[in-house]
């Protein structure tokens, strides 16, 4: 009988690859996992496989071909040089094993994702279902509805100080794609997009899908996270095309002040090809007294600046997938143009949807200000229970529903029944065997010194992981040191 090679994932959680036969397939493809036999199995080791970053210049492809002994033809099944200098996602990998264990009935609490455990308010979700019932179900123009843009337009002017018109702003699948577009818009291959870490994870890969190179500045904890402007001037150069600036921050919860934004303005302004992406998707989820500057706003800033947002975060939208950029029309034509092959027009129902969302009031009203009460009851939990912790460092968060904290002080500890904690990535496979609790490497942020708990979760099941997380570093704590 003829054989053909299949590669496929042998466990749940989609991080275990190897190449099967055909009668193999359907008894591996979907082995489950259980918490005792399988989770020390569990490595992120493998998701630092990739290959180094291709230049334009320098393309080796490595032919992989597939044989079937049924008519002896070899297939060429390799990828896109482009694709293969990716990085999976360790956000979107560690939260599927977290389900994964859920599902299998382990009792693991999950801090990885980025999403807000609230439901959607009652007047957004009602604007769906309408807009279902009232038949609003076709495509929208491609840019996004005329309304949802002009009360988008509305919403920029009267908080942000931004003035735009309809044809300035371009509706997405999510804040991400309105990211994404404007990295490809505008970057040209060997261009440098400067990005401070540690950065949301997929900045970097959006560059290199351009064929851009991303330059990474590196913040420290000591300074809340916050980009040195004298650091940002000794690196830039003729090269520096984009320079993205995420505040509040994924991961940090980090706020820009606006006189360090008026600090790297003067900065900006020296350099004709540089220019800036903000990506503003946490500004309502913000703490007082601290308080939100867009950068667009700033003094010859609004031609040089994409301004990404979104309804995801502060309005518990997730799943409707909805963002928006706005900026000069020369370049906000240019997102369109990418996105009408792409995906077209996003959701129209969603778009009634946010229609509602941006009703609510300055700010998202009453209904985001409650969510954002109970956000910062949780940061203030967390931050004086981890403040507690010998070893442990702590920028205080001012927005967005992170905590970034320091654990390297553990690194270099040996686990009994674990190994070596060696990074990140072994600390939080660490606490996900010990402790059951789902945290992500701080390397997947371009900071291996720390780790990233999402408090995106009730106070009660952050107790409970704390809790946890505690006896699981006593117990590393007195363990033994390991000799490198």
């Amino acid at each position: 009988m003829a054989t053909s090679l299949y590669h496929v994932t042998t466990s749940r959680v989609g991080l275990r690859d190897q190449w099967l036969g055909a009668d193999q397939v359907s008894q591996s493809a979907f082995r489950s996992i259980s918490f005792s036999s399988r989770l020390s199995d569990f490595s992120l080791e493998s998701l630092k496989t990739r290959n180094n970053v291709l230049s334009k210049k320098n393309y080796k492809v490595l032919l992989v071909k597939a044989k079937s002994n049924l008519d002896g033809m070899d297939i060429d099944i390799s990828l896109s040089p482009r694709v293969n200098s990716v990085e999976p996602s360790k956000t979107v990998a560690i939260s599927d094993q977290a389900t994964a264990l859920v599902q299998a009935g382990v009792p693991v609490i999950r801090l990885a994702a980025g999403e807000p455990d609230f439901d959607t308010p009652a007047v957004i979700t009602e604007a769906g279902i309408n807009a279902i019932r009232e038949g609003y179900t076709r495509y929208t123009t491609n840019a996004g509805a005329l309304d949802l843009r002009e009360a988008i337009c509305k919403k920029l002017k009267e908080e942000n100080g931004l003035t735009y018109t309809a044809d300035q702003i371009v509706v997405s699948n999510g804040a991400k794609q309105s990211v994404v577009q404007a990295v490809l818009a505008v970057c040209s291959p060997g261009d440098e997009v400067i990005i401070p870490a540690p950065y949301y994870v997929s900045y970097p890969e959006m560059a290199r899908l351009a064929e851009a190179n991303p330059v990474i500045l590196p913040t420290s904890i000591s300074n809340n996270f916050l980009l040195d402007p004298k650091l940002l001037e000794s690196k830039l150069t003729e090269r520096s095309r984009l320079l993205i600036l995420c505040s509040p921050s994924n991961p940090t919860g980090s706020v820009y002040p606006k006189k360090v934004l008026e600090e790297i303005a003067k900065i900006v302004s020296k350099h004709p090809r540089l220019l800036v992406l903000t990506d503003e998707i946490y500004e309502h989820i913000i703490y007082a007294p601290t308080t939100h500057t867009s950068f667009a706003s700033l003094p010859g800033m609004w031609d040089r600046t994409l301004t990404v947002n979104g309804f995801s975060k502060a309005f518990a939208m997730t799943g409707w997938r909805l963002g928006y950029i706005a900026g000069p029309k020369h370049f906000i034509t240019a997102c369109g143009k990418l996105q009408s092959h792409f995906t077209s027009g996003a959701c129209s129902i969603s778009q009634k949807a946010a229609v509602a969302a941006l009703g609510l009031g300055k700010a998202g009203g009453e209904a985001v200000a409650v969510m954002v009460k109970a956000f910062r009851e949780r940061r203030d939990f967390l931050v004086k229970s981890f403040s507690e912790i010998d070893g442990v460092k702590i920028s205080e968060p001012q927005g967005a529903f992170y905590l970034f904290i320091d654990v390297s002080s553990f690194y270099g500890r040996e686990a009994e029944g674990f190994g070596i904690i060696e990074d990140s990535e072994s600390m939080c496979r660490y606490l996900l065997d010990k402790g059951q609790v789902a945290l992500v490497p701080g390397s997947a942020f371009g900071d291996d010194s720390c780790i990233r708990i999402s408090y995106a979760a009730s106070l009660s099941a952050l107790q409970t992981a704390v809790e946890r997380i505690k006896k699981a570093l006593i117990l590393l704590r007195s363990g033994s040191v390991a000799v490198v």
